[in-house]
């Protein structure tokens, strides 16, 4: 299996596949935890991408996804994570007071979750924060655009399975589509 991250990898790399797999079976990546692959993954990337963190997360992940150790949205801890995006032309302040407000009383965010939310923030991003159901957590996220205005980003972790994981993500779909529809009303 290919996983769908390699192209962005060899990009931002210069640097094949092939040839991240060699140096991978070089540290002994199959008998590795995910932590320590990303820790050697920082040392081989530094120079070569702005971003070390982020592509040796890509690359470790991409590498456990090559030998089967995980699926696609799958965590080191087995779980699986979905998240949604959508951009918006409100203010990232605005955005989450009125998200906030929305969530209070959909009834698809309420089967969604389990508990009352925390909402926390700075300059940079507001996070709307609560537990959903299986132990899994929801995260909404506004941040900023160049523009002035605002993205709105879902993440839910913590769900037990692929099958849920996707339907999980359909639900974030519909609700957030929902949400932007009623703010252009």
């Amino acid at each position: 299996m290919t996983p769908s991250r390699v192209q962005a990898i060899e990009t931002a790399t210069d640097r094949s596949w092939a040839d991240w797999l060699d140096y991978l079976g070089r540290i002994d990546a199959d008998n590795l935890d995910h932590h320590t692959i990303a820790t050697h993954l920082l040392t081989e990337l530094d120079g070569i991408v702005d971003n070390l963190g982020w592509y040796a997360q890509a690359i470790a992940v991409a590498y456990e996804q090559h030998i089967g150790r995980r699926v696609p949205g799958q965590q080191p801890d087995g779980t699986f994570r979905t998240s949604v995006s959508r951009s918006t032309s409100s203010t990232m302040a605005d955005l989450m007071t009125q998200w906030a407000t929305f969530a209070a009383t959909d009834p698809d965010v309420r089967q969604l979750t389990c508990a009352e939310p925390r909402i926390s923030g700075t300059v940079n991003r507001i996070t709307w924060r609560t537990k959903g159901h299986h132990g899994s957590t929801v995260t909404m996220i506004s941040e900023p655009k160049t523009s002035g205005t605002a993205a709105l980003v879902v993440q839910h972790g913590g769900l037990p399975s692929s099958d849920i994981s996707t339907k999980t993500r359909l639900t974030w779909i519909t609700v957030l589509d929902r949400f932007l529809a009623e703010l252009h009303d």
